[in-house]
């Protein structure tokens, strides 16, 4: 090259693989998946649980590392979004690095909801440059959503997710007992992940939902149909991840709801769950796609009918146009200046737009307030 100038180009590929296992019971001392990864003999794991997985499960948890013999530091979390924070990445650190674990053989492991599981996976990461994780999520939004992409995170700033990094678990181990113990609000609250792939990519995992969702709700998928909705979810997660886990394609599938609802979330003073955010975004969006003629009047009725058939009762508190612009101004950022704002065509498709005005979530917010305060038979006519 000219004027002395010399330049060097560093290539290196990364396979990156990890393996979602469907495992009951998982902490019956019979069951080794939870050692499956990592060395065995004379070992430690360093254990973040879930302060409400503590209440029900310390001494099982304890028990298990007990009868195998493998010294375990177990710490709890307090689950909820407010925790999502700097404080408490650093404070699992602080936990970690006084219980020090070899770098490559001994994993993490991470046993709760999506948050604890975002904050433990970023500490992972970032500890030593990277030491190994497992995941076990044990709410059904950690189930169906946190559990199997590899993302990690902290909230920064006033922001969601702002810190955090792509780190890929050694292992995620599904056992959907746990959902056992769950408050139906928060079955509900990771229903609503099931109901967005449901609407824009599996039309079949719809009609299950229309069959046989409000009895998985009463049941806390227990049931076998249950276990089908569940699995059939996992996959289809699975099936839109796998080929951009990094995120390299910023127009998402599995972003469906995921617009309106960040500043729903973040809000201050909002008492919304994640799932019940991305359930007003789902609403919001499906009438934008039904005012641009997207979505017909049919599938429209079947997304509401089957809103109001889970359960879920619709709280538009708080939810006003500037707000959802807001949000809407924030994801293009995110989405490297382009909206890509996913909307339903039709069950079971849905396609990418980047020029949604305010005059349209003006009007759908005004649709939304009616939708709310009449009853839901009332909005079509046969």
């Amino acid at each position: 090259m000219t004027n002395g100038m010399r330049k060097w180009c560093v290539s290196y590929q990364q396979t990156i693989e990890y393996e979602v296992v469907n495992s009951p019971d998982i902490f019956n001392p019979q069951n080794e998946t939870l050692l499956s990864v990592g060395k065995r003999e004379n070992t430690r794991r360093f254990v973040v649980v879930d302060d409400g997985m503590e209440k029900y499960h310390s001494a099982r948890i304890r028990d298990y590392f007990d009868h195998h013999k493998i010294r375990a530091k177990i710490i709890t979390f307090p689950g909820g979004e407010e925790n999502k924070s700097v404080n408490n990445y650093l404070r699992v650190l602080r936990e970690l690095d006084s219980f020090p674990i070899n770098r490559r053989d001994e994993p993490i492991i991470a046993v709760g909801g999506g948050v604890l599981t975002d904050v433990v996976g970023f500490a992972a990461g970032s500890y030593r440059r990277g030491v190994p994780h497992i995941k076990v999520p044990t709410t059904l939004m950690g189930y169906i959503d946190a559990s199997v992409g590899i993302k990690t995170g902290i909230n920064f700033n006033g922001n969601k997710n702002r810190l955090g990094a792509f780190e890929p678990p050694k292992l995620v181990i599904l056992d959907r007992t746990f959902l056992k113990t769950l408050p139906k609000r928060h079955i509900l609250n990771g229903l609503c992940e099931i109901l967005k792939l449901a609407i824009i990519k599996d039309a079949g995992l719809f009609e299950l939902l229309e069959a046989h969702g409000a009895a998985c709700v009463e049941s806390k998928f227990q049931d076998e149909v249950g276990e089908a909705i569940l699995h059939r979810s996992i996959e289809g997660m699975i099936e839109e991840l796998q080929p951009n886990l990094f995120e390299e394609n910023l127009s998402r599938k599995v972003d469906f709801g995921h617009t309106f609802s960040y500043g729903l979330e973040t809000a201050p003073h909002s008492q919304l769950l994640h799932g019940e955010a991305v359930l007003i975004d789902i609403a919001i969006s499906s009438i934008v796609a039904r005012a641009r003629g997207i979505l017909s009047e049919n599938g429209l009725q079947r997304i509401f009918n089957l809103i109001a058939g889970l359960g879920f009762v619709i709280d538009n508190t708080g939810v006003n146009p500037a707000l959802l612009w807001k949000s809407l101004e924030e994801r293009t950022y995110h989405r490297n200046g382009l909206q890509r704002v996913p909307l339903p065509e039709g069950i079971g498709a849905c396609s990418f737009v980047n020029n949604v005005k305010l005059e349209e979530i003006q009007s759908a917010c005004r649709a939304l307030e009616s939708w709310t305060s009449v009853p839901l038979e009332n909005h079509f006519v046969e």
